[in-house]
């Protein structure tokens, strides 16, 4: 085994070219990891390739990490000179074996901006390093970087890879979304409660994903079943409160600037009639047709199963609270929201003798601010009903409920957790209602 400083550097050099040439033979490793393996056995490299993981034997760990560390920091210090190739080679190794070293991803932030190295390489060094660190919080502030530097206008049409050659920037960021969200899920699964990981899926779908309706629906189906096998993963619950306070924000502001186009227009018939015969209108539209109240009923009947199935575990209790909360505020802006629209819809006469009121635009103005800043759960927006003329919907799921459903799980729980859970949830309904 290698002792002295010139033998340590040979094996070192000779390790790190072993990783390069991996990744040259394979270019789709998609998981890392360490080899329990105290001593060198073999005269053999210890990099170890099978198929699309990557090994490293932990005997040479404790010569290779802190080979690269000083070197790079001499390379910083200007006190040693390396090319653009040992640079990506050298960052490489070390952010595989420690990607919370900042520098090392400053490095390759410079090479990036000079053209040296592709981004795209660089999603796919995160992403392995994610898969043995997978809550690493530099990692994922550096590919929130790297992101950065791809949805920007003069950055797309450079990104020529197998797979996407011309392909439409709208395409690429669709396939940089999806590729996000399997990253997201992966670290996710690998650490329990991984907040950085759902953290930056949120992230993703504020800046790639723009919180379309769509994608925030399709968000909802696809961690359904993640967290009902995750039932005490917080993060995972509240990443679903972030989508469900999204997605009601998302169609509440579209509902309100419609409320308001309709309202300005309706005293000029020629715009109006404009309005409704553009396209922009039928998208509108078409955004509006979700069905609040009907998500928020699923996501508690979602809790009400995994309650039964797996009592004593608040996580799940304490997302009951935020959709009821939802649920109970949204379902009070449906009759507001719903009078406004038909007073809108009236004739000019009757709308200037009697509902267009200094009283309903102070209502509608502060439904509009209340609609932005707090998300809201009880509102219906069907194919039949697009522009929300209709009637208040029935509160099925309303308080008498959920004071049954804690009746019944009080009444027949056994375990200690589940009913102390019950009760405190109790007492929260009874103080939030009182209010």
């Amino acid at each position: 085994m290698a002792e002295s400083p010139e033998e340590v550097a040979v094996l070192v050099q000779r390790v790190v070219k072993d990783i390069r040439n991996a990744f040259q033979r394979n270019p789709h490793i998609d998981e890392i990891g360490l080899i329990p393996c105290p001593e060198a056995r073999y005269n053999r490299s210890p990099i170890v390739l099978v198929e699309n993981k990557l090994g490293v034997e932990s005997w040479c760990v404790k010569f290779l990490l802190p080979y690269v560390h000083n070197k790079l920091l001499l390379y910083r210090q200007k006190k040693q000179w390396l090319n653009k190739d040992e640079l990506i080679d050298v960052t490489c190794t070390l952010l595989l074996l420690n990607p919370d070293f900042t520098t090392a991803w400053n490095v390759r932030k410079e090479l990036i901006l000079s053209g040296t190295l592709n981004p795209l390489k660089d999603l796919h060094l995160g992403k392995l390093a994610l898969t043995k660190f997978p809550k690493s919080p530099e990692t994922w502030i550096h590919r929130r970087w790297v992101l950065q530097q791809l949805i920007q206008e003069n950055s797309l049409p450079s990104l020529v890879t197998k797979g996407n050659l011309g392909a439409a920037p709208v395409e690429r960021i669709h396939r940089l979304v999806q590729e996000e969200m399997n990253v997201c899920s992966e670290a996710a699964g690998r650490y329990p409660s991984n907040y950085n990981a759902w953290s930056h899926r949120i992230w993703v779908l504020q800046h790639l994903g723009k919180l379309t309706i769509k994608v925030l629906l399709d968000e909802l189906s696809s961690t359904k079943y993640w967290v009902s096998m995750h039932v005490s993963d917080h993060s995972g619950f509240h990443y679903r409160q972030f989508l469900l306070n999204s997605l009601i924000g998302r169609t509440v502001t579209d509902s309100n600037l419609l409320l308001q186009n309709r309202m300005g227009n309706v005293q000029n018939p020629s715009l109006l009639k404009e309005e409704e015969s553009a396209g922009a209108a039928a998208a509108c539209e078409e955004e509006q047709s979700v069905d609040l109240p009907h998500c928020l009923e699923e996501e508690l009947e979602l809790c009400t199963e995994l309650i039964d199935t797996y009592p004593g575990h608040e996580t799940l209790w304490c997302h009951r609270r935020c959709v009821f909360y939802l649920q109970h505020h949204l379902k009070n802006r449906i009759p507001l929201l719903s009078a406004v629209v038909s007073s809108v819809g009236s004739n000019d006469e009757t709308l200037n003798n009697s509902h267009y009121s200094p009283a309903i635009s102070h209502m509608a103005q502060a439904m509009d601010v209340d609609g932005l800043n707090e998300s809201s759960s009880k509102q219906v927006y069907t194919q039949e009903t697009k522009r929300l003329k209709r009637a208040p919907v029935q509160d099925s799921f309303g308080p008498e409920m959920e004071y049954r459903f804690i009746n019944e799980v009080l009444s027949t729980c056994r375990d200690v957790d589940q009913a102390r859970f019950a009760t405190a949830y109790r007492k929260w309904l009874v103080t939030f209602l009182g209010q």
